[in-house]
């Protein structure tokens, strides 16, 4: 197998068909209700008519959670609210309906898969279906050593585009993508900032539990040291998701990129995500026009990788939780332009011959 460049994406992913985007706007144009007065769900509509290149816009039937999971050895410092090699449980909970993700998705009616990309946990504690996928356990160190090896980041990259393949062969017209991690803003917020060339200060939040000001400075001070060890290998995406990232954040890259390449839109969630994103964007340029933000975490590197990639966030309601709820929040928004922008009536006397 040759090795994975993923530079080569640029080249496979094209922008949403902008004339039919076109079509769709025109026929915004001559339904009943004004134009502009549905705010930014007309905007929405019309993104996702581009992407199906349908007008007009199909509803979106088949949407599902994505949760891409694994634990990160940088939590052994102490910069996340809850115990290192504990993202089993985030798992656990999720999978007994016990988490936020769950109980909105039970209630809408949307699957959730789990991915185990590298959990630090006996693989017997999970579903095979979970951790099957597994390509490591934990990661390293990122402020002292790499996360992964160069061939466990292409192994990861490949998952996540793998399970891209899974989701658009079997019909999934959606994404809701989200991680479920303990330690992950850490790479996340790293990886933000050595792609928009600022200090670790700039970027360092408080994660998703919350933490006190010792657990601040030493996660801004783990960033720093991480940061030296990511601007010398900027220049090649793999390198850098295996120096500072991780196998979760690895696949979740492979997943964007494969699924702008199979033309299926994405809902991002939190930082983590956004810094996958932002990769991904250095990788394909075209690639975010793709995705769309679901919520603004309140994490100071999510706004600047959010900033990076031109994409303006659909709330903005203080979910920190993680674990995609935030992304998932925004899923009726989205269906909610569709079926206004597909079964709205045009005015009489509008409609083209």
């Amino acid at each position: 197998m040759s090795r994975l460049n993923l530079d080569d994406f640029s080249d496979l992913i094209e922008r949403p068909d902008s004339g039919t985007r076109r079509d769709a706007e025109e026929r915004r144009e001559r339904l009943v209700v004004p134009p502009g007065s549905l705010g930014r769900l007309d905007e929405l509509g019309e993104w996702l008519s581009a992407a199906q290149a349908a007008v007009p816009v199909r509803a979106v039937e088949r949407p599902r959670v994505v949760l891409f999971a694994g634990d990160h050895g940088v939590a052994e410092l102490g910069v996340s609210g809850r115990e290192p090699g504990t993202a089993h449980q985030l798992v656990r909970a999720v999978l007994e309906g016990a988490s936020p993700v769950s109980v909105l998705a039970r209630r809408w009616g949307v699957p959730v898969r789990i991915v185990d990309a590298g959990l630090d946990c006996d693989p017997e504690l999970l579903p095979e279906e979970v951790v099957r996928h597994r390509v490591r356990r934990g990661s390293g160190r990122i402020d002292i050593e790499d996360a992964l090896t160069p061939e466990e980041a292409e192994q990861a990259v490949r998952l996540g585009m793998a399970i891209a393949d899974e989701e658009a062969d079997s019909g999934t017209d959606l994404v809701v993508l989200g991680d479920l991690s303990v330690g992950g803003t850490t790479p996340a917020s790293t990886l933000i900032a050595a792609l928009c060339g600022t200090d670790a200060s700039v970027v360092t939040g408080r994660g998703g539990t919350g933490i006190d000001d010792l657990a601040w400075m030493r996660k801004c001070a783990a960033i720093r040291d991480a940061l030296r060890r990511a601007r010398p290998v900027l220049g090649d995406q793999l390198e850098l998701l295996a120096a500072v990232g991780g196998a979760d954040l690895a696949a979740m890259t492979g997943f964007l990129l494969q699924s702008a390449v199979r033309r299926m839109p994405v809902i991002l969630d939190g930082v983590v995500v956004a810094a996958c994103a932002l990769v991904g964007q250095r990788a394909a340029f075209r690639s975010p026009d793709w995705w769309l933000a679901g919520q603004l975490s309140g994490e100071p590197a999510q706004a600047k990788a959010l900033d990076r990639l031109a994409l303006n966030p659909l709330l903005d309601h203080g979910v920190t939780v993680g674990e995609g709820t935030g992304a998932l929040l925004a899923l009726p928004l989205v269906q909610a332009a569709a079926a206004l922008a597909a079964e709205l009536p045009e005015r009489a006397g509008t409609t083209e011959e």
